[in-house]
């Protein structure tokens, strides 16, 4: 199994892959001065503890699992990532989070458009309970990312108004949640939608049985490169692949109160 370390970094102690970097600061993500200034701008001054782990494995295109729950910052880990890898001059969605609530998918949105507001960014939430004649118009007009939950967007997806060609990132947010909202089957139905090389995120204050044998699923498709899956929780620890794609996870163990 992989080596382990426990780290410690203000009021939290992390598990955490041994080579994910620490970066202290936003200034030294390598990002854009357009997102830069919407990061300041939203009332940030420091990335938290999880976010200065969890944010550069994204950002280099790995696939992750960040095990935190609400108030660390998750929201912030992803957006930033989303909207670092997006292309603007397109208006194409590049980028898919899936949230097991409508409440927790426009809280997304809304992030997403404050930390990108000097980048005319194009976010669109896509939930059930809200005028399907209206996501229509905004997907066919072209919006950059959909936040949304499972079953509208798969809806929209099989509707061909999403459209996944130019799809860089899939975010599936409160992993485990979904998973008791029964909403598996619908997950495995979006991602077979989605083009083979597209980067997962998956975020989840626990990591069951269940959640690991479907970021299994995910990474042993067979038009995705192979993948290691060393993890060593409280659970029976996953079996390994052929190693040629790490997989970065970063478990928070405790925190301190942080913003979204």
């Amino acid at each position: 199994m992989a080596n382990k370390a426990i780290l410690e970094a203000e009021d939290a102690d992390f598990e955490t892959s041994e080579d994910v970097e620490i970066v202290p600061s936003f200034d030294s993500m390598g990002l854009k001065d357009e997102l830069l200034r919407g990061i300041f701008a939203y009332g940030f001054e420091k990335p938290s503890a999880i976010q200065q782990r969890a944010v550069m494995p994204i950002l280099k295109g790995r696939d992750t699992i960040a095990q935190a729950q609400s108030g660390t910052g998750k929201t912030t880990i992803f957006s930033v990532g989303i909207l670092q890898c997006i292309d603007t001059s397109q208006r194409e969605t590049q980028a898919l989070v899936l949230s097991p609530t409508r409440e927790l998918a426009e809280q997304t949105q809304k992030v997403m458009l404050a930390l990108g507001d000097y980048m005319s960014v194009q976010c669109h939430s896509c939930i059930g309970g809200k005028s399907i004649g209206e996501d229509i118009r905004r997907l066919d007009a072209g919006v950059h990312a959909v936040s949304g939950t499972p079953g509208r967007v798969f809806d929209m997806i099989q509707r061909r108004n999403l459209r996944t060609r130019a799809l860089k990132m899939l975010v599936i947010d409160e992993a485990d949640e979904m998973l008791s909202r029964g909403f598996k089957e619908q997950i495995y139905d979006i991602y077979r939608y989605l083009p083979p090389a597209t980067q997962v995120v998956l975020i989840s204050a626990t990591l069951p049985h269940e959640i690991l044998e479907m970021t299994r699923k995910f990474m042993t498709d067979p038009v995705r490169r192979p993948l290691t899956l060393n993890l060593t929780l409280t659970l029976t620890p996953t079996p390994t692949l052929t190693p040629t794609l790490t997989l970065t996870l970063i478990r928070c163990a405790s925190w301190s109160s942080a913003t979204s």
